[in-house]
């Protein structure tokens, strides 16, 4: 039968239900594929969640939290740790200990672990939680300790004081020890003295010193001329990729001895001629 023949209330219905079905048959598989992208969505996720380490440099982690639920909700954020292990979160900077989220949103978490001092090389696993009255998002991450950096610097003899005499200059042993347990590189030694005073230093860069190794570098420390006696101090910093230190020392300078003998001969010159100008005028 033809759709002319219908009468005209049946031709409207009729059309109206074919325009319903039109727009449900092809929203059905849009909105199929948006439920999917949803549901496939992560609640807690990370970049990375294995980073490696030295224990006196901080594990960096960075997660994104979901909320996929249909309300607001309110996620803590928490960490079981090794002893003597911290961590503390960032979200857009500012430290936090929980984090709020409206349905559907998304933040990222900046999470900072620090090893213990004393944590020994290898995996350690830190489940990472957040937390809310629903649910709880979970997420294992792993920070490997490769061991530790650590340098100290001063003398064979532990001995920090010096004495040097004006105008002159003197050669001052340093010692370098790789006190950590994994190797160092690229040291070198800067001085900061009183003015006018000038350092140098054999060899000038170490460019490797392993675990638990030593080395010895020559200072070569020189006074200026006229340096008036007294006590001075100068420091030696050490610097590196992933490690530094420094040594104080008190320098004594004393004048020299030539310089001792021109003063007191100039003293006597002086005396001489005040004494013979008391005779010459004092006869008149």
């Amino acid at each position: 039968m033809s759709a002319q023949l219908l009468p005209e209330p049946l031709r409207k219905g009729l059309f109206r239900t074919l325009l319903l079905s039109t727009f449900f048959i092809a929203a059905k598989p849009l909105h199929g594929q948006q439920q999917k992208a949803t549901e496939g969505t992560p609640g807690l996720s990370a970049k990375l969640i294995n980073i490696e380490s030295a224990t006196n440099e901080p594990f960096r982690f960075s997660a994104s939290l979901y909320n996929r639920t249909a309300g607001q909700q309110l996620y803590e954020l928490r960490a079981d740790l090794p002893i003597g292990w911290q961590i503390s979160y960032r979200v857009d900077g500012s430290q936090v200990t929980s984090v709020n989220l409206a349905a559907g949103q998304t933040r990222e978490i900046a999470i900072e672990i620090t090893a213990s001092g004393n944590a020994a090389a290898g995996k350690y696993i830190i489940p990472f939680k957040a937390v809310s009255s629903v649910q709880t998002l979970q997420l294992q991450l792993e920070a490997v300790v490769k061991g530790s950096y650590g340098v100290s610097l001063g003398t064979p003899s532990g001995r920090l004081s010096e004495e040097l005499t004006s105008g002159a200059h003197k050669d001052i042993e340093l010692e370098v020890h790789n006190t950590g347990t994994l190797p160092l590189s690229s040291l070198s030694i800067s001085p900061q003295l009183p003015s006018g005073w000038e350092a140098s230093f054999s060899p000038s860069q170490i460019e490797r010193l392993d675990a638990g190794k030593k080395m010895t570098v020559k200072a070569t420390l020189k006074v200026p001329d006229k340096t008036i006696a007294g006590d001075y101090s100068a420091t030696f910093s050490l610097g590196g990729n992933n490690a530094n230190a420094q040594a104080a020392f008190r320098i004594f300078v004393k004048t020299s001895v030539l310089s001792g003998w021109i003063g007191i001969l100039t003293i006597a010159l002086a005396v001489l001629a005040v004494y013979l100008l008391i005779r010459k005028y004092g006869r008149r």
